[in-house]
């Protein structure tokens, strides 16, 4: 197919359309992601200070991931207060060349959004908002430009290791600051948080009980942080979603009438994250609560708690996604079971995966078990108005469908540019969506009629809009702007492209 070279910006105003909470493209059983851990290394990247060996290495996952039937990847971009990007305010991090605050040579975020979407995958920036260290409390050790060795009245220690305090003001506004460069500079699905707040079980002060006072005060200040996080991003791109993935047990029972029949780990009391107050006040898209548990395990079954999340989300418009922990043989062993058991509840539209090392070694052979299930998984029914686009003679899969409004054939503008082989990148600062190559300029603006091919301006027949937080233009617009040859088959019931 012959390459289409140009450059487009799509200008995003504060009038599109989104619903908050709704995935794009979501169905039941439709997110299947996996973690991919980058701290300690663990899954990536195996070779340090290598660009391409990096860069080979996540591709060749990600193409396994894929195969299995994996739509999401959650990759680790800041596993100890530092950053697998460029940032102007935290430090490389030293999982890329062994050096903390080592320039890498390439921009590792970026390289990663860039071949994920290639392969009509969605990608989830995962963030440990707090942690500086998994081991070892010596500030000296960070590199120089480490806000928290420039900062230490940021900083807390607990069981040798060294965590920003959530109590400080400052560290809330660098973290909010945090996320927002990520969501300005780059074209991410979601900012994912897991399960780290405060360190576990950090002492409360002499006196002070687990339901009294300063208890109540620490899960404010997380309150507080989870509330801005979530305003911060959608106050740049309503359509990036915020997830978290906590402590799979939010309260037992015996600590609360609320909680779940279970006496296990509890994130309230642990790590003070009250994930309850989130998903009631909708200050997250979706929660990933970490199910690690077999079924009928004494302390927490799986069921009772996947019963019991269902249960919280329902009617909140927050998404329930279940954590599985294939490194568990237990779990893996039975993955199966556990995933016939979600389709049981309506308010489970997926799963997480961890840890990606098991997943890709078939652990217990749960890999073959997932691909399985996946395969099984019924797939999106065409409604009424809704069509198929074939470019070239190869169908293009989309993640939002095309659809036809007002008698016109609107189709989904990333999944067809990209399927003609267009480079595409977001650029938040303006709120640009960009393709480029070539001498070719188009600009669109949504709910405008006016685009401008090389500054000069056209009228479309209908004006781009907004569903489910992709942008869906006019199909004519290839016609008009790329020189395409675009035919509809009104007994298929489908769009044919022909790139010229």
């Amino acid at each position: 197919m012959k390459k289409i070279l140009c450059t487009i910006i799509i200008l995003i105003f504060s009038t599109v359309f989104f619903t908050p909470g709704v995935m794009a493209g979501a169905t039941p059983q439709n997110m299947q992601a996996v973690w991919m851990a980058t701290v300690l290394n663990i899954d990536f990247p195996s070779v340090k200070d290598d660009v391409a060996a990096q860069k080979n290495e996540y591709i060749e996952k990600l193409d396994k991931l894929k195969a299995i039937g994996i739509n999401t990847v959650v990759v680790q971009v800041r596993p100890k207060a530092d950053a697998l990007y460029k940032s102007g305010i935290n430090p490389w991090s030293d999982v890329l060349t062994g050096t903390q605050g080592k320039d890498p040579g390439y921009d590792p975020l970026s390289f990663m959004i860039e071949e994920t979407h290639k392969r009509g995958m969605s990608f989830h920036a995962w963030l440990n908002p707090y942690r500086i260290t998994t081991s070892g409390a010596d500030l000296s050790a960070l590199s120089e430009n480490h806000p928290a060795r420039l900062h230490p009245d940021w900083v807390i220690s607990h069981n040798n290791s060294l965590c920003y305090n959530p109590e400080s003001e400052q560290v809330q506004n660098h973290i909010v600051a945090t996320v927002e460069e990520i969501v300005l500079n780059y074209n991410v699905d979601a900012i994912h948080f897991d399960d780290y707040f405060y360190p576990s079980n950090y002492p409360l002060p002499q006196g002070e009980v687990k339901d009294g006072s300063a208890a109540k005060s620490r899960i404010q200040h997380v309150n507080n942080m989870v509330q801005r996080v979530h305003a911060a991003i959608k106050n740049i791109n309503k359509n990036v979603l915020f997830g978290i993935s906590p402590i799979g047990i939010w309260k037992n029972s015996t600590n609360d009438p609320a909680g779940s029949k279970t006496s296990g780990y509890e994130s309230y009391y642990a790590v003070y994250a009250d994930t309850r107050t989130w998903i009631k006040n909708g200050w997250i898209d979706y929660v990933a609560p970490q199910i690690y548990y077999e079924t009928g395990n004494k302390e927490a079954d799986y069921e009772t708690l996947v019963r019991w999340w269902s249960n919280e989300v329902k009617g909140t418009g927050v998404q329930l996604y279940v954590g599985h922990g294939l490194y568990k043989d237990v779990v893996a062993n039975e993955i199966d079971k556990q995933l016939d058991i979600n389709k049981k509840y309506s308010e489970v539209n997926g799963s997480f995966y961890y840890g990606m090392k098991n997943l890709l070694a078939n652990a217990a052979g749960c890999t073959e078990k997932i691909k399985l299930f996946i395969q099984s998984l019924p797939k999106p029914q065409a409604q009424p108005g809704v069509i198929q686009v074939f470019i070239d003679g190869v169908p293009v899969a989309f993640d939002v469908l095309p659809v036809i409004i007002n008698n016109r054939t609107m189709v989904p503008f990333r999944a067809v540019v990209e399927a003609l082989n267009v480079k595409v990148t977001w650029n938040g600062a303006d709120r640009t969506v960009i393709a480029t190559g070539g001498d070719l300029s188009v600009r669109l603006q949504i709910a405008n009629k006016t685009a401008y091919r090389n500054g000069a301006p056209f009228i479309l027949d209908s004006p781009p809009v907004i569903i489910n937080g992709r942008t869906l233009i006019p199909l004519r617009f290839f016609s008009e702007a790329f020189s395409c040859k675009v035919e509809w088959d009104e007994a298929a019931r489908c769009v044919i492209i022909t790139s010229t």
